[in-house]
């Protein structure tokens, strides 16, 4: 929840002619459902995908204050995040939920950052590995192969986000070879091709060696994400 629409736009002003150059790199900005028609026009003409932060499952009615899937993407949005974790704490959202925001947004023709992760009771108790093979079935539930082709894995472990700690590469790589593993189960070969993001206190300084390993696609970007610059320098990363 950051950023009016003047600020938003200033933002993707910005930031376009400092991502110019990164071959191969997916830029994707998330602002507020409030300036996506802003951004978008603000993009236009770059290669800059414009997301929502969040989207409702059904396409009207009477749910006062959300937003379903046609109008994110009549406001000029391609991809919608889902089941974030700040989501799942604080609006209770469970994997039934995204999991029906996930089929909303699929059927609307919106690709899908699909969130999962663990706390850190959770992985001191030693069960991040069954928390995450939850989630990801359970908000993956009744997709088919074909409809994995526009969703995008983002682990983002809740102990690491705005806390300052980060995972190390090799916990973000053992996570993210775990939940490729999952997704095999589930999907078969796609999953070799299904893109695994790594969310939790990302950094310029950090961003070069999370993205060196082999099972590390991308980063979801939290604070560093808020200024140009600092975001620009995450999306010109150096893969070792």
């Amino acid at each position: 929840m950051h950023k009016t629409i003047p600020e938003a736009v200033d933002f993707v002003k910005s930031l376009i002619p400092l991502v110019k150059n990164p071959a191969g790199v997916d830029k994707v900005i998330a602002p507020p459902f409030t300036s996506i028609r802003a951004v978008a026009d603000a993009a236009m003409g770059s290669d800059i995908i414009i997301s929502s932060q969040d989207v409702f499952y059904e396409e009207k009615g009477a749910y006062t204050g959300e937003v379903s899937p046609g109008m994110v993407k009549d406001a000029g949005a391609t991809f919608v995040i889902v089941g974030h974790s700040e989501r799942r704490q604080y609006f209770h959202e469970t994997d039934d939920i995204v999991n029906k925001k996930i089929k909303a947004a699929l059927k609307a023709g919106l690709g899908v950052i699909f969130c999962i992760g663990e706390s850190l009771e959770e992985r001191n108790a030693g069960k991040t590995f069954d928390l995450l093979r939850g989630q990801v079935s359970g908000g993956l539930k009744g997709l088919t192969a074909d409809d994995m082709k526009t969703v995008v894995v983002a682990y983002e472990p809740i102990w690491a986000i705005g806390t300052g700690v980060t995972a190390t590469p090799e916990q973000a790589q053992e996570a993210h070879a775990f939940i490729r593993s999952v997704l095999k189960d589930l999907f078969g070969g796609l999953a070799d091709e299904t893109r695994l993001l790594y969310g939790g206190s990302v950094k310029p300084d950090n961003v070069d060696s999370l993205m060196s390993r082999p099972d590390v696609d991308g980063a979801l970007v939290g604070g560093a994400s808020l200024e140009a610059v600092s975001f620009s320098k995450l999306i010109n990363f150096k893969r070792g």
